[in-house]
């Protein structure tokens, strides 16, 4: 079961930056860049952790999108 999501606020210019980021890039949204950023730095910390917090299904989206931005 995954857990309720929390808000998170972040400087209006910042977030200008990270969507112009997002588009055309294969994330469908700034929350999935983000997500995606923050889970990248946060397994750097802790790899085993990381690594068990991915389903099947979101592995399976990140490689879509890698192969989108050209790096698979």
């Amino acid at each position: 079961m995954r857990e309720p999501k929390v808000t998170v606020k972040i400087p209006r210019p910042l977030y200008r930056k990270i969507q112009q980021v997002v588009d055309g890039s294969g994330f469908s949204s700034p929350t999935d860049f983000i997500v995606y950023v923050l889970r990248d730095v946060m397994g750097e910390h802790d790899p085993k952790q990381a690594a068990e917090s991915y389903s099947e299904a979101e592995l399976e989206d990140v490689k879509r999108k890698l192969k989108n931005l050209g790096y698979l």
